[in-house]
This record gives C-alpha cells, sequence and structure tokens, in this order.
C-alpha cells in the first residue's frame, strides 16, 4: 500500500503530521480519519481501516490532531471545537493537492468531531462514525476526578490509557458546552453510524440520539461484540468493509474509464508507468486489462504477466472450441475448465531435434456432464484442433515497423516447435 507522509498547517497554524495511505490500483475516492481522544493516526483501527480502504480504492488520509503524537503544538491549547478545525484544515490540504476529501469516518470523540465538521466542507458527501458519543461532554468522564482542580486552577495534569496529559479549563468548557444536534442536522449529505451494543466506554444510546437527529439518507450498523477501540482485526475489517459498501451508495467508486481511440480489430499496449513494467492494454473500444510483471522481477504485479496472457489465450481458446463442437453434437457437456502452464524445456524432453529449450504449455481440461468414454476422447482430440493452439505449433511471422512509416525494420520467424499434451 502506498503511503505519502506530509505536514500541513492545523487550525492554528501548527504544523499537523499526516500520511494518506493510498489504493495500489485506480484511486476512487478521497476519505479522513479522525482518531480517538487522546489517541494517534497510527492507533491499530485506524491502520486496519485505512489499509482496508485503501485496497478498495479510497485512499485514507489519517494525522496526529494538535498536540498529539508527531503534531506540533501544545494538548492543553487545545479543545473540541479545535479538533474540528484541524479536520477542516486537513479537507483544505487534501483539496490543494488535488484530492477533495468526500468522505468523513470518525472514531469515539473523532465521530463527534467528523460531524461538527462535516457542515463546513463542501465536498464531503458521506460521514460514518464508530463508537462516538452524542454529547462530546461525554469524554470528561475519564477524568471527572480532576475536574474541580481543572476548573478552579485552570489546568490538571491527569492520566488517560496510562499516559500523561495536561487538561486544561478551555477543554473542558467547550466539550461540555459542545451540542451535535445543530451540526448534524445541517449537514446534507449521508450518514453511517455504527456501534457495539456492548461498548463499555461509549454506550448505544449515543448512537440512537446521533440516528434520531440526522436526516435521511441514514444507516445504523450494529458491531455486535467489538470493542470500543475495535480492538479484534476482524471487528476492524467488518467495519471497513461496511463502511466502503455502504460509501459506493453515494460517493463515485466507479473505475476511470479505459483510454479512448484504439479502433475496432486493433489490440493497443500502452505504457503505464515509465518507471516499472505496468502495461494498459486495449482491445477495440470496448476492452481493457492490465498487464505487468511480479514485484519479485521489478514489477507491481496489477496484472497478468505477457506469459499469463498467452496461456489465457490458450485456455480460452480450447474451452470454446470444445464447447462449440459439443454444443453441435448436443452432448451433455455443462462445463468445461482448462488449467494451463508454462514452462521451459529441453528440446530432448519436448521430442524435438534440437538441443536447446523450446516453451512448453501443459493443459489440464476438465469435463463435466454425463459423458460417455468416446465423448470425451473426442473432446480432447477436438482441443488440438484450437486455432490459438495450431498457431503456437505451428509458428508465426511477427513483422514490425516503426509508426508513421511503411518500411519494415524487423521481420522474425517463429520457427519453434511447441509441445502440446
Amino acid at each position: 500500500m502506498p503511503t505519502d507522509r506530509f505536514t500541513f498547517p492545523g487550525h492554528a497554524g501548527h504544523d499537523l503530521a499526516a500520511r494518506l495511505d493510498m489504493p495500489s490500483g485506480p484511486h476512487l475516492a478521497t476519505a479522513i480519519f479522525a482518531h480517538c481522544f487522546t489517541c494517534g493516526k497510527d492507533i491499530l483501527a485506524a491502520r486496519r481501516i485505512a489499509a482496508r480502504l485503501a485496497s478498495m480504492g479510497i485512499s485514507v488520509l489519517r494525522f496526529d490532531f494538535t498536540g498529539l503524537g508527531h503534531s506540533k503544538g501544545e494538548f492543553s491549547n487545545t479543545d473540541f471545537t479545535s479538533n474540528a478545525g484541524d479536520l477542516v484544515a486537513a479537507a483544505d490540504a487534501l483539496t490543494a493537492r488535488g484530492h477533495a476529501p468526500s468522505l468523513l469516518i470518525g472514531h469515539s470523540l473523532g465521530g463527534s468531531a467528523v460531524l461538527k465538521a462535516a457542515p463546513q466542507i463542501s465536498s464531503i458527501k458521506a460521514v460514518a462514525t464508530i463508537g462516538a458519543p452524542f454529547d462530546p461532554g461525554h469524554v470528561a468522564h475519564q477524568f471527572s476526578d480532576a475536574i474541580p482542580t481543572i476548573m478552579a486552577k485552570g489546568a490538571a495534569r491527569v492520566t488517560l490509557a496510562g499516559r500523561p496529559f495536561t487538561i486544561g479549563k478551555q477543554f473542558v468548557k467547550d466539550v461540555q458546552d459542545s451540542a451535535l444536534n445543530d451540526a448534524i442536522k445541517a449537514f446534507k449529505g449521508a450518514l453511517l453510524v455504527l456501534h457495539a451494543p456492548r461498548d463499555a466506554t461509549v454506550s448505544i444510546d449515543n448512537a440512537g440520539e446521533i440516528f434520531a437527529a440526522a436526516r435521511h439518507p441514514k444507516s445504523f450498523v450494529t458491531l455486535d461484540d467489538a470493542d470500543h477501540l475495535l480492538s479484534c482485526p476482524k471487528d476492524a475489517e467488518y467495519a471497513a468493509d461496511t463502511i466502503a459498501t455502504w460509501a459506493a451508495r453515494y460517493i463515485n467508486l466507479t473505475p476511470p474509464a479505459p483510454p479512448i481511440g484504439v479502433p475496432e480489430g486493433i489490440l493497443r499496449v500502452s505504457e503505464a508507468d515509465p518507471e516499472g513494467f505496468l502495461q494498459d492494454i486495449q482491445s477495440g473500444p470496448k476492452h481493457h486489462v492490465l498487464a505487468d510483471e511480479p514485484q519479485a522481477y521489478g514489477g507491481t504485479d496489477k496484472g497478468m504477466s505477457p506469459y499469463g496472457f498467452l496461456s489465457a489465450g490458450l485456455g480460452a481458446c480450447t474451452s470454446m472450441t470444445i464447447r462449440m463442437y459439443a454444443r453441435r453434437k448436443k452432448w451433455p457437456l455443462t462445463h468445461v475448465a482448462v488449467d494451463v502452464s508454462h514452462d521451459k524445456v529441453h528440446a530432448q524432453d519436448a521430442e524435438t531435434s534440437t538441443a536447446t529449450k523450446v516453451d512448453q504449455f501443459e493443459r489440464v481440461i476438465s469435463l463435466i456432464g454425463d459423458l460417455d468414454d468416446a465423448q470425451r476422447q473426442r473432446l480432447l482430440e477436438i482441443a488440438d484442433k484450437c486455432p490459438v493452439h495450431r498457431t503456437l505449433e505451428k509458428g508465426a511471422a511477427v513483422v514490425t515497423r516503426l509508426k508513421d512509416s511503411d518500411v519494415p525494420v524487423e521481420t522474425e520467424q517463429l520457427s519453434r516447435r511447441h509441445a502440446m499434451t
């Protein structure tokens, strides 16, 4: 999964540390993930969800809120409103890079923050919350014993999840005064609320209040026995799968169209990555696939290798030829499958007269149906009449010329014989 690490200015101008997890294939949409209170962008749930969404074509920006993780600024000077401001700043940074976000995802207090920020980001079409409190003041329960000291002295040192934090008076007042009802009603996009009934940190009643305040379209999905932090991998992956499937109804996840301009009858191969081996292959105006090399050979393994396509041509032609014959004979053939493997073998092993290596394609054909032995044997013989099979056995002339020139610059006679089984 490619990752772009960078910083951007937060709500108060401090540099915030971010990482943009990108899809290996086509980039279909962009999301921002807001982490839970006092957590960070690298918490396990955030990493797992981002990786899952990236595999589905959605790039995900994760960043540390001001004063947390690798971001600059003082956490003691932040509050809930500043978290929402950091989210707006993150959206601006992505838009400036040409990746305007269409999806916000928030975990716990981060879920409350995305609800507050969503109406302020015009490109957002969908919001998903995970274990989010309806009342941001809910987070104060985690340090309730220290609130009298904080209010009297202006700040106090508290321990949260085993780590010390300085909580300021402004933070307490802000979360206590922040109401999400108006922000939720103001958001005109789609909302997905995910919550676990057994969440011991934020009760599921909060999900009900968020859902009730939201306008349609809205959806609610239970996370069953997941804990608040989604510490179990299967729970995080389930949440990611659910978000990606749901979001496809509201944001455009259509893969980009193949290159245009290839006439009928022409197969065009054009380089997609000059630094690697990825190739765009288009056959006429309708069919588009990718070719590549395995990572072990310097490729990115985003498509079949050239020999993979050659084997696919042999297998497809074999299956089609068998089907055509069985259909004409009206034989009870219900299914055909052809496994093709390719290797280099010594010529003597292939019963040829030279000592060089030749290409050998091995086919294993499965014929399903109420066929007798004679019919099976005949279909096996018919497989050898496949046109691609005959081309490989007989060889072919390859004529090559430079574009805009009619003078051939290379002619190669493929005279090797290929042993077939």
